[in-house]
């Protein structure tokens, strides 16, 4: 007899203060995305107040969970944790890459790297490390 679970594991991005705005940028990106549920931080709470308690937003059907931590961190994002998207064509990859790009770094720069016709990797400007790839 299989029990079912309800476990599930989701990516979850934490901000110093531009957590909205990185959701934001990442659903006016893709298809099928959407801003799912955004809880803010009110007056009294240890967060800036108006900014990102909690949320949860999907992209191309999967979901994520972002916050804008009101605690200072000495870490950040690395790319050796990046989203991984396999793009439906050429100008969709051309399309991301240049969007993520923008104000961002890129790590790896689209080009053909032998083990796929078309590859990207990138950090964005919020920091969030994006691999783009194109199937062959």
């Amino acid at each position: 007899m299989e029990i079912a679970s309800s476990q599930k594991i989701t990516t979850f991005l934490m901000f110093e203060g531009h957590a909205e705005e990185a959701m934001t940028f990442y659903v006016s990106l893709f298809d099928d995305a959407e801003v799912v549920h955004l809880t803010r931080w009110g007056a009294d709470g240890p967060g800036r107040e108006g900014s990102v308690q909690q949320a949860t937003f999907s992209l191309a059907g999967q979901q994520f969970m972002c916050i804008d931590s009101p605690a200072q961190h000495d870490f950040t994002f690395t790319p050796s944790m990046s989203l991984y998207v396999q793009c439906g064509d050429e100008a969709e990859i051309d399309r991301l890459f240049a969007a993520l790009a923008r104000g961002g770094a890129e790590l790896m720069p689209l080009g053909q790297y032998g083990f796929s016709p078309k590859f990207g990797w990138v950090n964005d400007r919020f920091g969030v490390s994006w691999q783009l790839n194109l199937p062959a």
